[in-house]
């Protein structure tokens, strides 16, 4: 699971019937700092949400699987399971 950005979305001709009534983001992973890490994954959303929120990912195909109602089988490995309204990092450095 990680927290990502919605940096586009991805449309297709032809459609795998896993995916009907889903639409596919394109989801930037964010390092602890919020900045794009350059690494993304194409994601199922179930949460409606749009280019440009910060969302929490479930990236585990059996898990995903489960959210869409499709597991054993599906092609599915990444899913957009929460909008996320605020981070808040608390540091775990001890200063001496």
């Amino acid at each position: 699971m990680y927290i990502g950005q919605v940096s586009g979305t991805v449309v297709a001709t032809i459609h795998q019937e896993t995916f009907d009534r889903h639409k596919l983001l394109l989801v930037d992973k964010l390092d602890l700092n919020g900045r794009a890490t350059g690494y993304y994954d194409i994601a199922v959303d179930v949460v409606q949400a749009g280019v440009g929120d910060v969302v929490l990912v479930l990236d585990e195909g059996n898990s995903a699987r489960q959210i869409i109602g499709k597991e054993p089988d599906g092609a599915i490995r990444a899913v957009i399971v929460g909008v996320v309204d605020e981070i808040s990092v608390v540091s775990s450095q001890k200063s001496e």
